[in-house]
């Protein structure tokens, strides 16, 4: 920011003077001196661009970390295929990922309604799991025995 300023100024100073000062020497002018700064202010320059690059490569990994984050709650959900192309860009933003506030209290929304849902229809599920043979001859079991301890009960 300093050397934007100070490029600024010494842009119109330089104006002011008629061009009186002392001229830069061929080696300085290279891509810098096209530019109109120094080779330390190009530097800089530079410098700040590869930074600036840098954050918003970081920025656009962690948002495609969430997307790809979303995708596989969502692949888990109705049980997809998994895409090894969404777990690889969750490695790539090399923190971790998080999903999104809002997205994440719609779907802890939804897993309270499953839950609820679940509850009753994972219970019916249960009794169409069972074998109702085994119970049958479970209960004729019990049946029996009841009889045989009733008939040898001496009261009775």
């Amino acid at each position: 920011m300093a050397f934007m300023v100070k490029h600024m100024i010494g842009g119109q100073l330089k104006d002011l003077t008629g061009g009186l000062t002392e001229e830069k020497p061929e080696a300085e002018k290279g891509e810098a001196g096209a530019k109109g700064m120094t080779q330390e202010e190009y530097e800089q320059y530079q410098q700040q661009l590869e930074e600036e690059k840098q954050e918003r490569d970081a920025n656009f990994a962690q948002k495609k970390a969430e997307r790809a984050t979303i995708r596989t709650h969502f692949r888990e959900k109705y049980r997809l295929p998994k895409n090894e192309l969404d777990e690889t860009q969750i490695q790539a933003a090399g923190q971790d990922v998080e999903l999104p506030t809002e997205l994440a209290k719609m779907i802890a929304e939804d897993n309270q309604e499953e839950k609820h849902k679940q509850s009753v229809l994972g219970q019916l599920s249960n009794i169409q799991n069972v074998d109702i043979d085994h119970l049958k001859d479970k209960a004729q079991a019990t049946l029996e025995e009841l009889k045989n301890s009733a008939e040898k009960c001496s009261l009775m």
